[in-house]
């Protein structure tokens, strides 16, 4: 039987809200990856794991890692996730960023519509496909990883790496894909 992981990016630089850690950011009362832990489904019957600095504090059943080198964006940050979680081939895993609080939430909607198809990944009020708010075929992210190379993974742009993957696209409500990536965006809901 198949398992749901889930993995959540958090190492990135934040620039635009000052360079602060940003699963530590406070939103709502909250840490922001305390809101995004929060939000996962039932569905989640596998390990969970956070993509971020040793700074950052996990619960103690969640399981911590960090991309090579730091700071290498988040084609990286799946790559050294999913070596964390282990998973089988026949798993699946929900990649998420802590900036997006309410994202788990979508996980049972993009779960069903998954099918047979690679990935089922949320589209946002806007129009843009949201690749860090799916569910992936676990044996189809590690072809992509070993089709580039893990020496490739730095630095990669996320779009390019999921394009070949045959996805699913949902339109998900706002509140599902409202991320915080300016001081603004903290009180814009």
């Amino acid at each position: 039987m198949s398992s749901l992981h889930v993995l959540i990016l958090g190492g990135g630089t934040a620039r635009r809200l000052g360079g602060v850690s940003k699963p530590d950011v406070t939103y709502q009362g909250r840490r922001l990856l305390d809101h995004a832990l929060a939000s996962l489904p039932d569905a989640v019957t596998g390990r969970r794991v956070v993509v971020a600095p040793e700074t950052v504090a996990v619960p103690g059943d969640v399981l911590r890692t960090l991309e090579d080198p730091p700071f290498g964006g988040p084609v990286a940050g799946i790559a050294a996730g999913l070596a964390a979680l282990a998973p089988k081939d026949d798993d699946l895993v929900a990649i998420l960023t802590c900036d997006a609080p309410r994202a788990g939430e979508a996980v049972p909607t993009l779960l069903a519509a998954l099918t047979d198809a690679d990935c089922a990944i949320g589209r946002d009020a806007n129009g843009r496909e949201q690749y860090l708010l799916g569910v992936y075929r676990v044996a189809a992210l590690t072809a992509r990883i070993e089709q580039w190379g893990r020496d490739d993974l730095a630095g990669a742009p996320v779009w390019k790496f999921i394009s070949a993957l045959r996805a699913i696209v949902v339109d998900m409500p706002a509140e599902l894909t409202h991320d915080i990536d300016t001081p603004d965006d903290l009180t814009a809901h």
